[in-house]
């Protein structure tokens, strides 16, 4: 089951190339840490900048080390159909475990556009397909009625919800059934998604913090609310401070000042967070006992 604490892996790159010892150690650290499943290749690992090959890498890395322990969650999407199918099908063949995909970017296509680009995905593949709802990044959103329409078709299971409204939880639980397993894309949030019948967090914050994320998690599914809020306090200043610039930098640089082993390096067009972006993450490193 996907559930827990599950971190958007950033992608350890070096001298512009994929750091294939860095990200596997990287993966190693995360298991042993607790993570509850991994994504390799979503927009935190800086997907949109990998071709093919490091891409298919970044995934057989990630499983090789995952060794059945944890979910495997290949990030896969592509705002054209023919290409979401070609790389949904090499995660498969290279052991993920499910593909995340979002709707259509910069095409913005209806509703129906939405639903026919999802499901020719997933019609196209055995693997479970987890939708991945990010209107901030793509434009477009997964309206209830469409998720409802997606999550009839038997391999569509879950869904990683960023839209920032909360009621959504309720409104797709309600619609999608119980089973239909629901995700935050939001660390900050997390707390009350998981209160409102969410199940985990594909998480930003993961990457710098991992055992804390995978703590915090424990707690809400055990129903430790006030176990939960504790953890939630000591890692709210954190959430905020990776998103003081364009992600995935600050949360590299946190990485980095946690592991120094691993570069911070980034691919164009993303560059380094600012000076105030490093200086909220130096806080929020401190303020969570993690420096």
């Amino acid at each position: 089951m996907l559930r827990g604490s599950i971190p958007a892996l950033v992608t350890i790159f070096r001298d512009e190339a994929l750091d294939e010892g860095a990200y596997r150690d990287f993966v190693a650290w995360q298991i042993a840490e607790g993570s509850h499943g991994l994504v390799p290749c979503g927009t935190t690992g800086e997907s949109a900048t990998l071709d093919s090959a490091e891409h298919r890498r970044a995934i057989e890395i990630c499983v090789a080390e995952a060794a059945d322990k944890v979910p495997v969650i290949a990030g896969c999407g592509s705002n054209d159909t023919s290409r979401a199918i070609e790389l949904t099908r090499s995660a498969e063949q290279a052991g993920a475990d499910a593909a995340l995909h979002v709707p259509p970017y910069y095409n913005r296509p209806n509703q129906e556009g939405i639903y026919a680009h999802l499901a020719a995905i997933a019609t196209a593949v055995d693997i479970p397909i987890v939708l991945y709802n990010v209107p901030s990044r793509t434009v477009t959103d997964i309206a209830v009625e469409t998720m409802t329409r997606l999550a009839r078709l038997a391999n569509v299971v879950a869904v990683k919800d960023a839209t920032g409204n909360l009621a959504r939880v309720s409104a797709q639980r309600l619609a999608c059934g119980a089973d239909f397993i629901q995700l935050s894309g939001n660390d900050d949030m997390a707390l009350g998604f998981n209160a409102m019948g969410g199940s985990g967090c594909i998480s930003v914050t993961a990457n710098v913090a991992p055992r804390l994320c995978a703590d915090f998690q424990e707690r809400c599914l055990s129903g430790d609310w006030a176990g939960a809020l504790e953890l939630q306090d000591r890692l709210y200043p954190l959430h905020a401070a990776l998103f003081s610039d364009a992600s995935p930098g600050p949360v590299k640089y946190a990485l980095n000042c946690v592991r120094p082993d691993f570069p911070a390096d980034l691919r164009l067009p993303m560059t380094p967070p600012s000076e105030a972006s490093r200086r909220a993450v130096d806080a929020a490193l401190e303020h969570a006992g993690l420096v």
